[in-house]
C-alpha cells in the first residue's frame, strides 16, 4: 500500500509539473519568448513589415534596459502571406515548436480566427491583434485581449456627428461587398437610425474592383452630400478620384481602415478633404509634437524608412503587453498575466490612443475613436474622442 501511494504521489507530482511547464512555456529566468504573425509577402506586406518593426523597436528598448523583470525579450515573427491556412501553420510553429508565451499584434481578421484555436489549446493569449473585428473579443474568451475600436462602433458614433456638423441631408454609402464593408455600413446605418435618419442611396463593389464610375454616377444622381466609404486604400483613392472627375464633391468619410499615409501619398491633391475615423496619430517625421517627432526619427534612424500608423500599432501592442508582464511580477504564468490584465488601466500615450481598461468580463480596451482629415496632403486630427460608451 505504501508503495502504491508513493507511486500515485509521484505521478501526481509529474502531472502537476507538466501542467506548470505548459502554463509557463516561453518563460525562463532570463528570457521571455513572444511571437507574432504578420503578412510579410502578401497583399498587406507593407503593413505587416511596419507592425513587425514597431514591435522590434519596443523590444530593443526593453532589452537595452535589462528586459522586463530581468528577462530579455525574444520576439519571433512568422509570415502568413495574409493566408488563413498559412496563419495556422505559423501558429503551430510558434506555439508548439518555438513555445512562445504570448501572441502579439497578429494582423488580419481571418488569419486570427484561424490561428486562435491553435493558441488556445496551449493556453497562449491572443493579445491586441491588428484588426477592428468584433470577433477579436467576442464571444468572450479569457485568452482574448483587443485594443481596436470596431468598424461598427467607429461609424455608429462618427457618422451622425458628421451629418450634424455638415448639415447633410442626403446620406449615402459605397462599401466593399464583404464582411469588412458590411461592418462599416451597418455601423453607419445604426448611427443614422439613432438620429432618426436613413440612407438615401447605397452602392457596393466587389473586392479587387478598380472602376468606380457606375457607383459614383449613381451617388451623384441621388445628389448625395455625405458619402460613407466602406473602403480600404485603392478603393478609397479610386472612388474619390472618380467623383472629382465627375464634378461630384460631397463630404467623404471612411473608417480607420482608410487611415493611412498611402491615401494622400498615392491619391494626391484629390484626397484633400477626406475624413477618417482613427485613434493612433500618424507619426510624421516633422510632427509639431516633439515627443512624436523624436520617436519617428529614432525609428527612421534604426530602420532607414519612415514610420507609419502600423508601426505605432506594433510598438504600442508590445508596450502594453510588457506593462502587464511587469505587473504580473516574477512568478509569470498565463494565469498571473491574466490577473494583471484584468485590473489593467493603460493611459493615453503620445500618439493619442484612448485610455484602455480591462476586467474579468471586459476584453476590449476602448470602443471610442476620433476623427482626422487630409488637409494640404497630410492627416490632421480634427475631432477629439466622444465620451466613452
Amino acid at each position: 500500500m505504501k508503495i502504491k501511494l508513493s507511486l500515485i504521489a509521484a505521478a501526481m507530482a509529474l502531472t502537476a509539473g507538466a501542467a506548470s511547464a505548459q502554463a509557463t512555456q516561453g518563460v525562463s529566468k532570463n528570457e521571455l519568448v513572444l511571437g507574432s504573425i504578420q503578412d510579410l509577402s502578401g497583399p498587406l506586406a507593407g503593413f505587416g513589415k511596419q507592425v513587425r518593426l514597431g514591435m522590434m523597436l519596443r523590444a530593443d528598448e526593453a532589452n537595452e534596459q535589462g528586459g522586463v523583470g530581468g528577462r530579455k525579450i525574444k520576439l519571433l515573427v512568422e509570415d502568413s502571406g495574409y493566408d488563413p491556412r498559412r496563419a495556422v501553420l505559423a501558429a503551430q510553429k510558434l506555439v508548439n515548436q518555438d513555445k512562445i508565451f504570448g501572441m502579439i499584434a497578429h494582423i488580419g481578421t481571418a488569419q486570427n480566427m484561424a490561428a486562435m484555436p491553435v493558441q488556445f489549446q496551449k493556453n497562449v493569449v491572443n493579445f491586441f491583434p491588428v484588426t477592428a473585428a468584433r470577433e477579436m473579443y467576442e464571444p468572450f474568451h479569457k485568452l482574448k485581449y483587443s485594443f481596436a475600436s470596431t468598424y461598427f462602433d467607429q461609424m455608429r458614433y462618427a457618422v451622425p456627428t458628421m451629418v450634424k456638423e455638415k448639415g447633410a441631408k442626403q446620406i449615402c454609402a459605397m462599401y466593399q461587398d464583404d464582411e469588412f464593408g458590411l461592418e462599416v455600413f451597418r455601423g453607419a446605418e445604426a448611427g443614422l437610425k439613432d438620429a432618426g435618419m436613413q440612407f438615401a442611396e447605397v452602392t457596393t463593389y466587389k473586392r479587387g474592383a478598380t472602376d468606380f464610375a457606375s457607383q459614383m454616377q449613381k451617388l451623384a444622381s441621388a445628389k448625395c452630400d455625405l458619402v460613407v466609404m466602406g473602403t480600404i486604400i485603392r478603393e478609397t483613392i479610386g472612388g474619390i478620384a472618380t467623383a472629382r472627375r465627375l464634378g461630384f464633391n460631397p463630404t467623404f468619410i471612411g473608417s480607420s481602415a482608410a487611415y493611412t499615409d498611402l491615401i494622400h501619398k498615392l491619391g494626391g491633391p484629390a484626397m484633400n478633404g477626406f475624413y477618417a475615423t482613427m485613434t493612433v496619430q500618424h507619426p510624421y517625421l516633422d510632427e509639431a509634437a516633439q515627443n512624436i517627432r523624436f520617436w519617428a526619427n529614432k525609428y527612421k534612424t534604426k530602420f532607414n524608412e519612415d514610420p507609419t500608423v502600423f508601426s505605432v500599432y506594433g510598438y504600442n501592442a508590445l508596450d502594453a503587453y510588457l506593462r502587464a508582464v511587469e505587473k504580473a511580477g516574477a512568478n509569470l504564468t498565463t494565469e498571473t498575466f491574466i490577473k494583471a490584465m484584468d485590473t489593467m488601466k493603460i493611459p493615453t500615450d503620445m500618439f493619442g490612443s484612448p485610455e484602455m481598461t480591462f476586467s474579468p468580463t471586459k476584453r476590449l480596451g476602448s470602443n471610442i475613436s476620433r476623427m482626422s482629415q487630409i488637409q494640404d496632403g497630410r492627416w490632421k486630427v480634427v475631432a477629439d474622442y466622444p465620451k466613452a460608451k
